[in-house]
């Protein structure tokens, strides 16, 4: 199995942030996972001012611990921007105008093991109170009440998991005050091509910020017309119950006391098989199915998705292109 080096990663990006005198660098403990009297962390880190108002973009990843390429792209990317805040004062100038946070390991239980759910066989994009759309012909996939022997097991429908507690409590304090903000979760699994969604997961009913994410992708298609993405609501795809961001978006509506203020949450499903098809043998590595094995395939994985998260950064910045009506 590939030796992935994620933790190690994550911990040099932590020892950064600890040697790094900036205020505007910061990183939190924000909860921890205990299971089998071992103790699991969860970590969040900050970049840009201390003011929730700012317009912010979250970067997240490790939600499921088998997708562990999502974490290491959210890894990676944070190191670059620490390591070119060293000497890009145009960077330094860009963090006084908004706010980068990041949960780059939601589920470290799952990433230490291995495994797609947490500690207590709960899949964590199912765990949320939020009911799909009914389906005629019953999918195990949208998510389950049968028990954690069985993958796409939602939980205690009476409480959310630990992990999924600490995300909802991190966005909602660090994202929904906000006049703009975004998120990006990184995930992979099965598909020919990296799909970019935005909620919802539990219906093809339509989300509030439709029109601004349409609008988003319109730019993104004219910015970058050879780009690798199908960007579309995720119930074009297929739909769910319990999943986290239709959750918070339904939580931001209703907590959402300025009109004027966007939350848009982004889910990236990286489409595992590109890298099977250029290796098949790794559909016999369960690590294989949700990740690429070679290191040149990693490498360029990590270099892929950067100019998605610039372009984000580049729409919070310029926030203005969303304050006017859009004609629907």
């Amino acid at each position: 199995m590939q030796d992935f080096n994620h933790l190690k990663e994550f911990e040099h990006l932590l020892r950064f942030f600890e040697n790094k005198n900036d205020v505007h660098l910061s990183q939190h403990l924000i909860s921890e996972v205990r299971y089998k009297g071992k103790t699991y962390p969860i970590y969040a880190l900050k970049m840009g001012p201390d003011d929730p108002t700012l317009p912010t973009l979250g970067l997240f990843g490790g939600v499921h611990g088998l997708e562990q390429i999502g974490s290491q792209v959210v890894i990676n990317y944070l190191r670059t921007l620490l390591t070119q805040l060293t000497w890009d004062e145009e960077l330094k100038f860009m963090l006084q105008k908004m706010r980068i946070v990041s949960i780059p390991i939601v589920n470290p239980y799952g990433i230490l093991h291995f495994r797609r759910s947490n500690g207590n066989g709960v899949d964590l994009m199912r765990n949320a109170p939020v009911e799909g759309a009914p389906d005629a012909n019953y999918k195990i996939y949208r998510g389950h009440y049968l028990g954690p022997h069985l993958p796409w097991y939602r939980g205690n429908p009476e409480q959310m998991e630990v992990e999924s507690q600490a995300l909802c409590y991190f966005v909602k304090k660090e994202m929904f005050a906000s006049t703009f903000s975004m998120g990006i979760d990184f995930h992979s699994g099965f598909g020919l091509v990296d799909r970019l969604w935005y909620p919802y997961a539990k219906s093809n009913e339509e989300f509030t910020f439709k029109a601004q994410a349409e609008k988003m992708i319109q730019i993104f298609g004219e910015t970058h017309p050879f780009h690798i993405y199908q960007m579309e609501a995720q119930s074009e795809s297929y739909t769910t119950h319990g999943d986290l961001w239709d959750y918070l978006s339904l939580e931001f509506d209703k907590q959402n006391q300025h009109k004027s203020n966007i939350f848009i949450p982004w889910t990236l499903e990286m489409g595992s098989w590109i890298w099977l098809k250029k290796n098949p043998t790794q559909i016999f590595d369960r690590m294989g199915i949700f990740n690429p094995m070679v290191k040149h395939r990693i490498d360029r994985t990590m270099r892929r998705h950067h100019q998605l998260i610039h372009f984000f950064e580049r729409m919070c910045l310029n926030r203005q292109l969303f304050s006017e009506p859009i004609c629907k």
